[in-house]
């Protein structure tokens, strides 16, 4: 249910501090550290948050070295297209058109998207509320298309950033009206912050599948056998608690959905 700017098509690539396994070829995971709380930079530089610390689980499962490779999310596809990595574990939702360029292992997790605007705006079902306001998305998310297809024909502006953490210093600033994105990602890393204050959940939950799909999974090339290795370790860490131990990390709800 996906941000600095980075210059090139990879930018730095860090390695997960795993015991080395020899016989196995390192697996090179694509993500975009600035979407918190599933993937951010720590002060150090470090990667942190639940996608990371998933995939680390996922590795250390299949027993392969992980090196992490930081894109920016619109060129994740592509990177892993001309094999410059070979899996993307980005908050990358499952969706048809996404299958027509890659390969979906089963989902890891799944939550609605949301809009947020000021504290106290009034978004019926119907949106119609919405015209001629400014709204952020993320550049080649779900949400983009989201926007562009059913906000816009109401008469909202849709402005697309390169990163989430772009959108809210603009609605910070009043720049924009509100953003449309995940709800978790838009409650941890936004309204539970202090730029967050003053703005809210508005209107309903999105969950059509159209667009949002049927949860998040790991993206990985068309007819590579590494997405049954993935699925056997994501059903694995999900048997043996390693799974709920990082949910709870991060959330105090169960993120894995129906």
């Amino acid at each position: 249910m996906k941000k600095l700017v980075l210059l090139g098509a990879l930018a730095l690539a860090s390695v997960l501090s795993l015991p080395t396994f020899a016989d196995e070829k390192p697996l090179k995971i694509g993500i975009e550290a600035a979407y918190p709380p599933f993937a951010s930079k720590a002060p150090d530089g470090s990667i942190v948050g639940f996608d990371y610390d998933i995939g680390n689980a996922l590795c250390e499962e299949m027993k392969v070295k992980c090196v992490w490779v930081e894109q920016e999310f619109d060129g994740l596809i592509p990177a892993l297209k001309v094999r410059k990595i070979d899996a993307i574990l980005s908050s990358m939702s499952i969706t048809e058109d996404r299958k027509k360029s890659v390969d979906f292992t089963n989902k890891y997790y799944n939550t609605p998207a949301r809009l947020v605007m000021k504290a106290g705006t009034q978004v019926s079902e119907g949106l119609t509320e919405l015209k001629g306001k400014n709204i952020g998305v993320q550049r080649g998310s779900i949400h983009e298309r989201f926007a562009r297809e059913v906000l816009a024909p109401l008469g909202a502006e849709i402005k697309p950033y390169g990163s989430q953490n772009e959108i809210y210093l603009d609605v910070s600033a009043g720049r924009l009206d509100g953003t449309v994105a995940d709800a978790t990602l838009l409650n941890d890393g936004f309204l539970k912050t202090d730029a967050g204050k003053g703005f809210a959940f508005v209107g309903p939950a999105f969950t059509d599948v159209k667009y949002f799909g049927d949860g998040v999974g790991i993206a990985v090339r068309k007819g590579d056998a590494l997405k049954d290795k993935i699925n056997t370790a994501i059903a694995a860490i999900r048997e043996n608690g390693k799974y709920k131990q990082i949910q709870d990390k991060y959330f105090d709800f169960d993120i894995y959905g129906k």
